[in-house]
C-alpha cells in the first residue's frame, strides 16, 4: 500500500512527467505541422494571403519573379466564355505584362454547387475551393476566372473582382446587357467586361497607387471616366445599355496604359502588393 507521505513524493514526480508529456506534446504537433504538407493541405496552417484586386498587379506586369501567366477557367454547363473573349484577353495582357514563357489558359466545366444569388464572399470562398493552382507558384503567376450560373446580389453587375487573382463573370446578367437588335451583342459585352475584370486585377484604376493623371470617375470609385477606355464605369454594368451605344470599348486607354508603365518600371508607387 501506499501512504500519504509516497503519494506526495510521487505527486511531484507526477508534475515532472506531466510537465514532459506537454513537452512531447508540443513538439509532437510543431514536428507534425512541417509535415502536413506531406499528407495534405498547408492551407489551414499557413493560409495563402488573398490580397485586395490589384494586389498581383506587379507579379504579371514584371518578370522578375514569373515567367509565365496562366489564367484558370472554371466554368458551369452552358456558361462556356466566348473564345473570342479569351483571344482578346490574351491579346491585351501580353501588351502590357512581361511574361516570357507566355500566357495560357486553362479551362473545365465544374458544378459550383451555389443557390440563390452571389456576393463577393461567395465568390471569394467558393472560387478558393475549387480552383486547381494556387496564384503564386514557382515561376508561374495564376489568375482565376468563374463563369457561373446565377446573378449578382446586385443583378445589374456584369461582373467583379473579389480578390488579388479572382474575379467572377456572371453571364444571365450578360445576355441581359445585350442591346437593342443584338447591338452590341452578348458576346461583344462578355468581350469588355473580362477585360475590365482583369484590368481591375491588374490595379486599375487607382486601387494600389495613384495616377498622376486625372482619370478616375468622381462618382465610380476605382474606374475611368473615359467612355473610350475598357475601364469606363458602365462597362460592368447592366445600364452600359442605356450609356454607351454602337461599338463597346475593349481596350485600355493612353492614360490606362501610362499608369500601367509606370507601375511596371516602379515610377508610380504601388501598394498592397502581395509580391513586389
Amino acid at each position: 500500500m501506499i501512504g500519504k507521505q509516497a503519494l506526495k513524493k510521487d505527486h511531484g514526480g507526477a508534475q515532472v512527467m506531466t510537465n514532459f508529456r506537454q513537452c512531447m506534446t508540443m513538439c509532437f504537433l510543431l514536428l507534425s505541422t512541417s509535415l502536413v504538407g506531406c499528407f495534405g493541405s498547408l492551407d489551414e496552417v499557413l493560409p495563402e494571403k488573398k490580397g485586395i484586386p490589384g494586389g498581383l498587379a506587379l507579379a504579371c506586369l514584371r518578370d522578375q519573379k514569373f515567367t509565365k501567366l496562366v489564367i484558370e477557367i472554371q466554368y458551369e454547363a452552358g456558361y462556356i466564355p466566348a473564345q473570342s473573349s479569351l483571344d482578346l484577353l490574351s491579346t491585351r495582357l501580353e501588351s502590357v505584362c512581361d511574361k516570357p514563357l507566355g500566357i495560357k489558359f486553362e479551362k473545365s466545366e465544374v458544378e459550383f454547387n451555389h443557390e440563390g444569388e452571389w456576393n463577393a464572399e461567395d465568390v471569394r470562398d467558393i472560387g478558393w475551393s475549387t480552383k486547381q493552382n494556387t496564384p503564386q507558384m514557382g515561376d508561374t503567376l495564376t489568375w482565376f476566372v468563374m463563369f457561373p450560373a446565377g446573378l449578382y446580389e446586385d443583378s445589374s453587375v456584369l461582373g467583379v473582382a473579389v480578390d488579388a487573382s479572382t474575379i467572377a463573370i456572371f453571364g444571365d446578367s450578360i445576355d441581359e446587357a445585350e442591346g437593342p437588335f443584338g447591338r452590341p451583342s452578348s458576346e461583344e459585352v462578355e468581350n469588355s467586361v473580362l477585360v475590365h475584370e482583369v484590368g481591375h486585377l491588374l490595379g486599375l484604376v487607382n486601387l494600389v497607387y495613384t495616377s498622376p493623371s486625372n482619370h478616375e470617375d468622381a462618382d465610380h470609385e476605382g474606374h475611368s471616366n473615359n467612355q473610350d477606355s475598357v475601364m469606363y464605369w458602365a462597362i460592368e454594368s447592366t445600364r452600359l445599355r442605356n450609356v454607351i451605344f454602337g461599338t463597346l470599348p475593349n481596350d485600355f486607354d493612353s492614360d490606362d496604359r501610362m499608369d500601367l508603365a509606370g507601375l511596371k518600371d516602379g515610377s508610380i508607387q504601388a501598394n498592397d502588393q502581395l509580391w513586389s
